[in-house]
C-alpha cells in the first residue's frame, strides 16, 4: 500500500479518552506509546532513528513531513526506535538529490506505524494543557472502549527503564566502516569510553572530528571493565526513559566519574546529576525540537539548541558545594547544564551534536577535548 492511494482509516486514542481520527501510512497494526510533540521543521529521519524516542509516538508540528525523503547517511542509529509518527500530511512526492526512498517505504520496511490527516495543532495544544500522555494508534480496531482499555493498561514512562531496549549487546570501536564519516576525521589524540544508553551516531562523529576515538560499551558495563580499557575520559550518552529507573547504572558511574574527565549529554546529564547527589523529575510535556533557547550563565550567551527529553535535573536538589548550574532553559528556567566545581566533569541537557539543527553548541566537544588534555598534563 502506498501513501499516494491509501484510504485506510486509523485512530489515535489518548488515555484520557480523546480521539483523533486519521489515515494510515507506513506499517499497519496497533501500537501504544507516550504521545509527545517535536517542533522542528526538518529532521524527521533523525527523529525516527533517535533511540531517545523509544516508547514514544512523535507528533510533528510542521504540517508537511517526508518531502525530502530518506537517506542512509543521516540515520542516527541502527534502526528506527519511535513507536509511531503522527503528522498533518505526508508528502506524496519526495525530492532531494540525496534521497534514496520515501518515508512511506521506510516506515513499511521497518514496521513503523504512521497516521496522517490528524489535527496536529489541536493535539499539541491538548498535550501542552494536559501533559504528555499514553496513546494508542490502530489501523484495525475502531472500538474506542477496547482501545482505551489497552492504552490504559500500557506502561507509563515514569519509572520505566527503556535503556535496556536500545543499548548495544557488545562493545565496538569508533570510527568504523558501519557509520559514514565525510570528510575523514583527524588522527585521534585521546581515547574515551562511551556508555551507550542510546547514543546517536552524530555524537560519535563529533567526538571523532574533535580528535577522540571511542570505545562504545553497553549500559550495564561494570566500572572494572571500563578501567581495564584504560580510557582518557568518559562520555555518558543520551537515551530514553526515566533516569530514576537506572540505580544499578548510577552505582557504577559513582565509582568512575571521580576518576576520569567526564562529559554527559541529555540522559547523561540526568545520570550525572543523580550520580553526584541530585534528583530528577518529569516535565509536563518535555522539550523536543530544534529551536529551544538556552542561556550560558557564565558568558550570558544565548544558544539556540536541539532538544529531546521528558525528564530534567531538579535545580534545588543539587549539592551546592560540588555542582553548579551552567546553563538554563529560557522557556521554563529548568537546568540545561551542570559542572563540577573541582573535578573535570560537565554535562548539558540539550544536544550540541544536533543534525539537522543549530550548531551553536559544537564548542562543547572541544571543551571536553581540552579538559582531557589538561588532565593528562
Amino acid at each position: 500500500m502506498s501513501a499516494q492511494n491509501s484510504d485506510h482509516q486509523a485512530l489515535l486514542v489518548l488515555e484520557d479518552g480523546t480521539v483523533f481520527p486519521g489515515r494510515n501510512f507506513g506499517a499497519e497494526g496497533k501500537i501504544c506509546g507516550e504521545v509527545v510533540f517535536n517542533t522542528a521543521m526538518t529532521g524527521y529521519q533523525e527523529i525516527a532513528t533517535d533511540p531517545s524516542y523509544y516508547g514514544q509516538m512523535v507528533t510533528m508540528t510542521y504540517p508537511l513531513i517526508g518531502n525530502y525523503g530518506i537517506n542512509t547517511a543521516d540515520v542516527e542509529s541502527r534502526k528506527p526506535y519511535i513507536s509511531a509518527m503522527i503528522v498533518r500530511e505526508i508528502a506524496r512526492r519526495h525530492s532531494n538529490f540525496r534521497s534514496e526512498e520515501s518515508i512511506q517505504n521506510y516506515f513499511e520496511r521497518h514496521d513503523i506505524i504512521g497516521i496522517e490527516e490528524v489535527d496536529t495543532r489541536a493535539l499539541v495544544l491538548h498535550i501542552r494543557n494536559k501533559g504528555a500522555m499514553r496513546g494508542i494508534i490502530s489501523t484495525e480496531d475502531s472500538d474506542i472502549n477496547s482501545l482505551l482499555s489497552k492504552v490504559r493498561s500500557s506502561p507509563e514512562m515514569s519509572g520505566r527503564d527503556c535503556v535496556q531496549y536500545v543499548t548495544i549487546d557488545k562493545s565496538y570501536s569508533f570510527p568504523n566502516d558501519s557509520v559514514p564519516l565525510d570528510p575523514a576525521p583527524p588522527e585521534p589524540d585521546f581515547h574515551v569510553v562511551v556508555y551507550d544508553f542510546g547514543v546517536k551516531f552524530n555524537i560519535l562523529r563529533q567526538l571523532a572530528y574533535t580528535g577522540i576515538r571511542t570505545t562504545v560499551v553497553p549500559s550495564t558495563t561494570p566500572a572494572a571493565e571500563v578501567r581495564a580499557l584504560k580510557p582518557d575520559g568518559l562520555f555518558l550518552s543520551n537515551g530514553p526513559g526515566d533516569p530514576d529507573a537506572l540505580p544499578s547504572i548510577v552505582a557504577e558511574l559513582r565509582q568512575l566519574v571521580p576518576e576520569y574527565p567526564t562529559f554527559g549529554i541529555c540522559l547523561g546529564c540526568q545520570l550525572m546529576g543523580l550520580t553526584l547527589g541530585g534528583k530528577t523529575a518529569k516535565l509536563k510535556f518535555g522539550h523536543r525540537g530544534a529551536n529551544h533557547p538556552v542561556k550560558d550563565l557564565e558568558t550570558g550567551r544565548i544558544e539556540i539548541t536541539s532538544q529531546n527529553h521528558g525528564f530534567y535535573v531538579v535545580m534545588e536538589s543539587l549539592p551546592q558545594d560540588d555542582l553548579e548550574v551552567t546553563h538554563i532553559n529560557l522557556n521554563d528556567n529548568t537546568v540545561e547544564g551542570l559542572r563540577h566545581k573541582t573535578l573535570p566533569m560537565f554535562s548539558v541537557q540539550y544536544h550540541p551534536e544536533a543534525s539537522p539543527g543549530p550548531h551553536d553548541s559544537h564548542y562543547l566537544f572541544r571543551r571536553f577535548y581540552d579538559m582531557i588534555k589538561a588532565s593528562k598534563s
